[in-house]
């Protein structure tokens, strides 16, 4: 299962053009995330298949993703750490909720292959009808069905899905316009576009297993030889370990349970932390219809993504009970495992911070959780932008009130950082570990 997962998600002929894998957003060097350093740099959003168009925000993690739990709100005390919080789902705004295929993960799998900005596919029977094609498909026969391909194809399947995805945007950035909404453009029996479907759910789940993996999620960080007592953290990183449990509240949200012999460091919820704006988003240049007819964001810099809120507005969220909820979650994002934060090929290599991509170090995000509440406000632009002061939240609504105002010394924030590069995997091999428990 794993071994199909990692070919499917390295296999760059699943996109509309041939031309973009999942690892093109999510690359083993980086964490799996944007491994780009000119983009992380600049635009920040990655481009997809259809190469003039631009994803909404920063590529999440994929690595420890798979230990997200499905989207659920509890509403009774007891029922989970909080009551009336959404806690789950996967990609910034949760949309990948797991609540079908039991797991965030498989739903994520799913997504980026029909998103018109990524993989652009037009339906899943297309990506179906490509990894029937791949020489691979024995090995996903072997281990997923013998009968995962018996579909009768017409004999236009491959021109219809050579076309990309350019179906009108919810300004959310997934599949759109929704699940129980996209299309059909493949003209299949019932009997057929079942068992595509099914393939199509085959594939996230295969791709959930390898992200679950050792491979992707081998919890092999300084920190986790720390905890296994083969390694010592240095005074410094020491130090900021204290920090991240005590002053600096890190925990409050990226919790490390004591105890807990590998923490997934995030309680899987969502806050606005108040991050500013990104003008310099590719996103915002997508102004204009495209040779597909797709434009993806009519309102260039004036658009205002509200992450959670967007998503429970959107026809992606099919619980109509949670619509009532989505000015409540305006500008919240889930709260991402920091585990890698600090993963890159080189030193001196580049990665975007957020899921804007504004800060563009460790110590520039930590230094705003510690001083966003105690700075100026300033535009952005102006001169000390991020040292002096700090331009005004994208959405100043539901601010979480727990992460900033730290007071935190420049020697603290350097300790703090020092102890997060302690989350990069790869410093040791774990005697023992069983895939898919965290």
């Amino acid at each position: 299962m794993v071994a199909v997962g990692k070919v499917l998600f390295f296999d760059k002929n699943l996109s509309v053009n041939r031309n973009t894998a999942c690892a093109f957003c999510h690359i083993p060097e980086t964490g799996f995330q944007g491994g780009i350093e000119l983009i992380n740099r600049t635009i920040v959003n990655q481009p997809g298949s259809v190469r003039t168009r631009f994803s909404l925000r920063k590529p999440p993690s994929a690595a420890y993703a798979a230990f997200s739990p499905p989207l659920q709100y509890p509403t009774k005390p007891g029922e989970a750490k909080c009551s009336h919080c959404f806690i789950g789902g996967n990609f910034w705004d949760v949309r990948a909720t797991g609540v079908r295929l039991g797991n965030p993960a498989a739903a994520q799998a799913e997504g980026s292959p029909l998103n018109p900005t990524e993989m652009a596919n037009r339906e899943p029977a297309c990506v179906v009808r490509r990894i029937s094609q791949r020489p691979y498909r024995g090995l996903f026969e072997q281990v997923l069905g013998p009968r995962a391909f018996d579909i009768h194809w017409p004999a236009n399947v491959d021109a219809l899905c050579s076309v990309p995805n350019s179906n009108p945007a919810t300004r959310i950035g997934s599949e759109v316009p929704g699940p129980n909404d996209t299309p059909w453009i493949v003209p299949l029996a019932t009997a057929d576009r079942v068992r595509a479907q099914q393939a199509f759910d085959l594939m996230g789940r295969a791709i959930e297993a390898f992200e679950a993996s050792p491979e992707v999620s081998p919890f092999s960080s300084k920190f986790d030889a720390f905890l296994a007592r083969k390694a010592k953290l240095s005074a410094t990183e020491m130090r900021g370990y204290t920090l991240f449990n005590g002053q600096a509240r890190c925990y409050l949200c990226h919790v490390d349970p004591k105890g807990e012999p590998r923490p997934l460091f995030s309680d899987n919820t969502t806050a606005n932390l108040g991050i500013p704006k990104n003008p310099a988003l590719g996103y915002y240049t997508q102004t204009k219809p495209d040779r597909y007819g797709y434009a993806a964001d009519p309102e260039g810099q004036a658009f205002v993504d509200r992450g959670v809120g967007d998503f429970l507005r959107s026809p992606e969220n099919g619980n109509t009970a949670w619509h009532a909820l989505a000015s409540t979650f305006d500008g919240r994002f889930r709260t991402v495992t920091i585990r890698n934060v600090d993963k890159r090929p080189y030193p001196a290599f580049v990665k975007a911070y957020g899921q804007n991509g504004y800060f563009k170090n460790l110590k520039a995000i930590v230094h705003f959780y510690n001083t966003r509440d105690t700075l100026p406000r300033c535009a952005s632009g102006s001169p000390g932008e991020g040292v002096t002061c700090w331009p005004a939240p994208e959405v100043p609504r539901n601010l979480n009130t727990h992460c900033c105002d730290l007071g935190l010394s420049p020697q603290q924030e350097d300790d703090l950082v020092a102890f997060l590069r302690t989350l990069t995997d790869g410093y040791f091999t774990p005697s023992t570990v069983t895939a898919g428990a965290p």
